[in-house]
């Protein structure tokens, strides 16, 4: 199939492979200092909770990000829009590791995380655009899987090479390698990526395609018809956006995010200390956790056609519960595989809540998953921080007791609400 008149003929693996480098490219620099946060938070002379925010600041940067880039996307086309936010952040990226200061390197990360948002505010939006138009709808699920288990690559390799390069050269040099990596899977992104149309919301007539109403009259009458379905629209993509549906997905990205990456946060330092003691190199390796995460949003797609989106999206959340609830352990083998078993259930149901976002409102794709994104990161940022107050207070047992309430808020109003 083809994408339009003269077009090359559609491949579905070239579009998976260029999402999947897309998704590496923006999620392994957006967390490559969370593998290190000690070592940084010495090297600043920082606490725990104030060296998160070199994660924080990326996300914040991110869910602002993610409503204009969508506006942007419709505009000048989601390929061109994705090309753009990567490079941009790498760019910033390879800059970070100069920063003189504190503050210097916090307003950068939030830059970067500015940049870094066209990537997820487009990306779902273009894959469901791209196969819907092409007949492939009904493989959408799975290739939404398939760009999520990019997105747990990148933070995979974007963590395990920030924390290796730092054991040897210190955690400056290991931000910069990530960057370097990801200028690489940008740009395998650039030369695979389909090109997609660019829509343009409330197109451009010339007012005389009907010519039946005669003279200035009849164009006036077209600008207002015009005018009158252009508002219609955007009323559509309001109602759209705010169904009890689209909140709840909302919802599910903003909880369970934001427990997800309060875990990863502050894990480390927990890790670090007595009993366990670990190094930051060996530190490091516990996100390796992460490739339960590419296998569960890639294994996800399957188990919503078989099963449906609401079943798979509950059972997934209890197994992320599960894993966080092992954490508390004592013994180093059942922490790690706690960290498993959470990093599996979390990823299934984002790979589930973030490719049933665009699919439940047809008329807003672009919108939809900004949202969702915006929500996604805006979680990121606030509860990421906030499992550093818990961590302050009552040690590892208030970080985690903070991510089973957000667990539970996000499964309890998934049952309650939504349904295939």
């Amino acid at each position: 199939m083809s994408t339009g008149p003269g077009a090359e003929p559609f491949d579905e693996r070239r579009l998976l492979v260029a999402l999947f480098g897309a998704g590496t490219a923006a999620f392994a620099q957006l967390y490559a200092p969370q593998a290190v946060l000690p070592d940084a938070a010495r090297d600043l002379a920082t606490s725990a909770s104030a060296a998160a925010l070199l994660v924080s600041a990326a996300t914040l940067g991110l869910a602002v990000g993610v409503l204009p880039w969508a506006w942007v996307a419709d505009r000048v086309g989601r390929v061109r829009a994705m090309t753009v936010a990567m490079l941009g952040a790498t760019a910033v990226g390879l800059a970070i590791p100069f920063a003189p200061s504190f503050g210097l390197i916090v307003a950068g990360r939030a830059v970067e995380g500015l940049l870094v948002a066209g990537v997820p505010a487009v990306a779902m939006a273009y894959l469901t655009e791209m196969l819907t138009e092409t007949g492939g709808a009904s493989v959408v699920p799975r290739a939404a899987g398939t760009y999520v288990a990019g997105t747990s690559m990148g933070g995979l390799v974007g963590r395990l090479v920030s924390g290796g390069v730092a054991e040897l050269f210190g955690w400056r040099a290991g931000v910069g390698a990530v960057a370097v990596a990801c200028l690489v899977a940008a740009g395998a992104f650039v030369w695979l990526a389909p090109r997609d149309r660019v829509v343009r919301d409330g197109g451009q007539g010339d007012g005389k395609r009907d010519g039946q109403g005669g003279g200035e009259d009849g164009e006036l009458n077209d600008r207002a018809s015009r005018r009158d379905a252009d508002g219609s629209r955007r009323l559509g993509r309001l109602r759209a956006l705010l169904s009890p549906r689209l909140l709840v997905l909302d919802a599910q990205g903003l909880l369970l995010m934001g427990g997800f990456v309060a875990v990863y946060n502050f894990l480390g330092f927990r890790l670090a200390d007595e009993p366990f003691g670990l190094s930051s190199g060996v530190v490091s390796l516990v996100f390796l956790a992460y490739l339960a995460g590419t296998w569960s949003s890639a294994r996800t797609g399957r188990l919503v056609v078989r099963h449906g989106r609401r079943r798979v999206l509950i059972a997934s959340t209890g197994v992320m519960a599960a894993g966080v609830a092992a954490t508390l352990s004592g013994w180093l083998p059942v922490v790690l595989a706690g960290l498993v078993v959470l990093t599996a259930g979390f990823f299934g149901a984002h790979a589930v809540a973030s490719g049933w976002t665009p699919v439940a409102a047809p008329q807003a794709r672009t919108q939809a998953a900004a949202v969702y994104n915006l929500a996604y990161y805006a979680g990121s940022s606030v509860f990421g921080w906030l499992g550093g107050i818990g961590f302050a207070l009552a040690g590892w047992p208030g970080t985690v007791g903070m991510v089973l309430a957000l667990v539970a808020v996000a499964a309890g109003s998934a049952a309650a609400v939504l349904r295939d």
